[in-house]
């Protein structure tokens, strides 16, 4: 990891770039593809399977026989596992269900706000060298809990043509109604559009490599909302001398082993713990069976100095990292003047696999500085909030006077004349 000593804050731009392409550099292929498969629908689905997947596909919905034969294949002690984490997951997203608003702005006036769920909802699950099946909890849980009616899954299978067990078993646990195995961009174009076999869906939820990332957002020029720019993998660990060097290294790790684009950055005000932290990763790196992974991630990763707290907080809140972990004898400095950061951890022990698993908060957070103007998914995430009002005859008569005023002021006669018919009425 790159060591870098009390850079000047002119500086920090450039030193916490993220190692990712721009759109612009995979723009083309998205919309080349995206193109094809409004046209073609499955046929296109099934090129491009077999040109970045390298697999044939027939029939791209998982069937219920394939499903059955995955819940076989998990172990009883993985079961138990996913189970631990859905209870867990389930309660605290349960915890965020908010009853209607009802407020009587003025004598006659009801105002009131109620949530709906968003109908049809596509959940985009990474799979590759590592099947994330901890992101069907992730998504489905929410999605069921705020009561989505249509909850289509995308995964890319293997060269076999095979999704992996546990993402079938924890999709049917969740209440997926739909599976296909289609990967990449060409998942999130199906959903976008629809084709012959898969549902187009209102909302896109789910993180992925740079190409999914940049196909969500060109999915938004057709009319689908995404939950955010969810791209590459990183986190930022801020840790003074009462930290743990191994425990800081194995977090560094645990999210440098996701991808090669992935990036971990150490921020700390102890010189001591920074080399501490250096011969860490290089003892523990050597022993992960996804090693040459984690090599690339570090190497663009960072272990940076700084002199005191202040300075840090201000680099941290300017990368604004996806995940952020403080240890520190003033963690509640942190906790408190944190405004950048898609989920917190505190403390010597609680790892961030902790909320990539089963504590109970959600994984799917904004990467690339969207943490920013981002939130992370949440129960609100699957909903939509509506506005009502109803209006009495002394209501309007308290109101209508008002709203005259403005229409005419804003030369909308029809808005006034709405208003004024309706007032003479009472006369």
């Amino acid at each position: 990891m790159n060591k870098i000593y009390n850079p000047k804050p002119e500086t920090w731009s450039e030193l916490l770039k993220r190692p990712t392409q721009t759109i612009a550099d995979v723009e083309a292929t998205v919309n080349e593809i995206f193109s094809e498969v409004k046209q073609k629908g499955d046929g296109a689905v099934q090129k491009y399977s077999q040109l970045f997947d390298g697999v044939s596909i027939d029939g791209l919905l998982v069937s219920k026989e394939e499903i059955a034969a995955a819940e076989i294949k998990v172990s009883d002690e993985l079961k138990i596992a996913i189970d631990l984490a859905k209870a867990n997951i389930e309660k605290f997203h349960r915890a965020q269900k908010t009853e209607r608003i009802a407020v009587e702005t003025v004598e006659g006036v009801l105002c009131w706000q109620e949530k709906r769920p968003i109908q049809k909802v596509g959940l985009y699950i990474p799979g590759g060298s590592a099947p994330l099946f901890s992101t069907v909890l992730m998504l489905a849980i929410p999605a069921n809990i705020a009561g989505c009616k249509e909850i289509i899954l995308c995964t890319p299978p293997d060269k076999n043509g095979k999704i992996n067990p546990a993402i079938l078993y924890t999709a049917m646990l969740c209440g997926v109604t739909k599976i296909f195995k289609i990967g990449g961009i060409q998942a999130i174009a199906a959903m976008t559009f629809g084709t012959e076999s898969v549902p187009s869906v209102y909302k896109i939820f789910g993180p992925g490599n740079q190409f999914v990332t940049v196909a969500k957002q060109i999915a938004t020029k057709f009319g689908v909302a995404i939950d955010m720019p969810a791209g590459p993998s990183e986190l930022l660990v801020f840790a003074d001398e009462t930290a743990n060097a191994s425990f800081v290294a194995s977090d560094l790790l645990s999210q440098a082993e996701h991808g090669a684009d992935s990036q971990v950055i150490l921020v700390t005000t102890s010189k001591m713990l920074l080399n501490a932290v250096a011969k860490e990763v290089a003892k523990q790196i050597e022993l992960l069976p996804r090693k040459s992974i984690a090599v690339k991630a570090i190497a663009n990763s960072k272990l940076i100095l700084v002199e005191n707290n202040t300075e840090a907080i201000n680099l941290i809140n300017e990368y604004a990292p996806e995940h952020f972990i403080v240890v520190s004898k003033d963690e509640d400095f942190f906790a408190q003047n944190i405004q950048n950061a898609g989920s917190v951890f505190i403390g010597n022990y609680t790892p961030e696999s902790a909320g990539d698993y089963a504590s109970g908060t959600n994984h799917t957070l904004p990467t690339n500085g969207y943490a920013k103007q981002y939130s992370g998914v949440n129960l609100d995430s699957f909903m939509k909030s509506m506005t009502f009002q109803k209006i009495s005859e002394k209501g309007i008569q308290n109101i209508g006077k008002a709203i005259e005023t403005m229409a005419e002021a804003e030369g909308l006669q029809a808005h006034k004349n709405a208003v004024t018919l309706r007032l003479n009425s009472l006369k």
